[in-house]
């Protein structure tokens, strides 16, 4: 799994390339979800368009993820689901968990529309 980061305002997106399954690739997810929090940031959208296979642990590794950003008062959303995720999500349940949207702009987006509200 690799991880590369992109800044739109103060919101970082973590593209995700390869395979989620947990192990080494989890620390280095939580050390740059604490990487990200140690820079006073704490709203993550994770691309997941070029993640080819997900397990258990890596669904463990982004529930681990969502958790970190709101025990730091922000929040970790998803965008560009592919099918299989998505899928995997509504039979977890997680879909209910997870903010999820079909691009990246949108999820960046929703974190402008609740600051607008507030």
């Amino acid at each position: 799994m690799r991880l590369k980061t992109k800044e739109f305002n103060d919101v970082v997106v973590i593209e995700v390339k390869g395979n989620m399954m947990g192990g080494p690739d989890s620390q280095k997810f939580r050390d740059l979800l604490h990487k990200i929090i140690d820079e006073g940031k704490n709203k993550v959208v994770v691309d997941l368009k070029s993640v080819k296979f997900i397990n258990s642990a890596g669904l463990g590794t982004l529930i681990s993820g969502l958790t970190t950003m709101r025990n730091a008062g922000g929040d970790l959303k998803i965008a560009n689901p592919t099918e299989k995720i998505e899928s995997l999500l509504m039979i977890t349940r997680l879909i209910k968990v997870f903010e999820s949207y079909s691009s990246v702009d949108e999820a960046v987006e929703s974190f402008n529309k609740r600051s607008k509200k507030r």
